[in-house]
């Protein structure tokens, strides 16, 4: 997983902070909604390991 600050530079240039992204859904994982967990876990998310 990455850490929070990482940034990516998408194709169209704008920039994505997916280290946020991913650290947030993570924390909140309890109270997502069923259908964002499946479609994160459709994603490749693995939060059993971690």
């Amino acid at each position: 997983m990455p850490g929070r600050a990482v940034v990516e530079l998408l194709p169209d240039g704008t920039e994505h902070r997916s280290g946020i992204c991913i650290g947030n859904h993570k924390t909140r994982r309890g109270r997502l909604d069923p259908a964002r967990l499946r479609a994160l876990a459709e994603a490749g998310v693995d939060w059993a390991a971690s």
